[in-house]
């Protein structure tokens, strides 16, 4: 689904992301993991198109991403959630979810305006589907609440949330368990883990939290100082000897 080839990213004389290759799977999760400043959330920049790589291809469903502009990237089928949380705090957290459709929406500002029926009957469609994400993260009961007043684990659950009703053919994870607890953080590794089946759509996974990604992916992609070091299984990361190098600094 999607491919990078030889992707290279520098800033000044700093190489974010090194000759970088690999491939996200269809209907499967895979988590991209390494050291704190390796240049995970640099890639994922990269397939967002906030960042134009100077080298490499990214291809995604059979389209060459680096010729669009990050506005159109939801509209191909890739979705993004962020490490730090970008909500309209003012909004309630059902409309929030609602601005995850607005990119299907053929109401123009005319029909909006007056309420045509074209207008109206996007905004049943939307709801219905945010209600329905709602359910599935368990939150329907803070759906009319003020974002901006929700504590941050809910406020990254909106987050997720919003992706999700957008239908992405392929959602980013950036950290969606960063600063949360314990019990949370299980709770969404199981809902993480269901997302492929139950939206149809392929997971890249970044966070820290090990235990979670290695419990819910299929495949791993280790990366140290932008380049790739391993890949395989969670089972075969868990013994790579440049893997351990890199997380616990032994000489490999």
């Amino acid at each position: 689904m999607l491919e990078l080839d030889g992707v290279s990213l520098s800033f000044g004389g700093v190489r974010a992301v090194n000759n970088l290759s690999f491939e996200i799977p269809d209907g499967q999760i895979t988590a991209l993991i390494g050291p704190n400043g390796a240049g995970k959330t640099s890639i994922l920049n990269v397939i967002s198109r906030f960042y134009t790589p100077q080298h490499g291809r990214v291809t995604f469903d059979g389209k060459d991403l680096l010729q669009l502009p990050p506005s159109e990237i939801i509209d191909v089928g890739i979705a993004r959630s962020f490490q730090n949380v970008a909500l309209f705090k003012d909004l309630s957290v059902v409309d929030n979810l609602k601005i995850g459709t607005d990119h299907r929406s053929s109401a123009g500002l005319f029909s909006n305006m007056f309420r045509l029926p074209r207008a109206v009957k996007h905004e049943r469609d939307a709801r219905r589907e945010a209600e329905e994400v709602l359910e599935f993260l368990d939150i329907e009961a803070i759906a009319e609440r003020r974002s901006g007043t929700l504590s941050y684990g809910h406020q990254k659950l909106v987050d997720l949330g919003r992706a999700l009703v957008s239908r992405p053919k392929l959602l980013l994870l950036d950290e969606p368990a960063a600063g949360t607890s314990e019990g949370l953080k299980a709770w969404l590794a199981t809902k993480i883990k269901e997302i492929p089946e139950r939206f149809g759509c392929a997971v890249l996974l970044i966070d820290h939290d090990m235990l979670l990604v290695l419990g819910v992916s299929q495949k791993v992609v280790v990366v140290d100082f932008g380049s790739k070091i391993a890949q395989g299984t969670p089972d075969e990361i868990r013994q790579d000897r440049r893997v351990i190098a890199a997380y616990l600094g032994e000489e490999s």
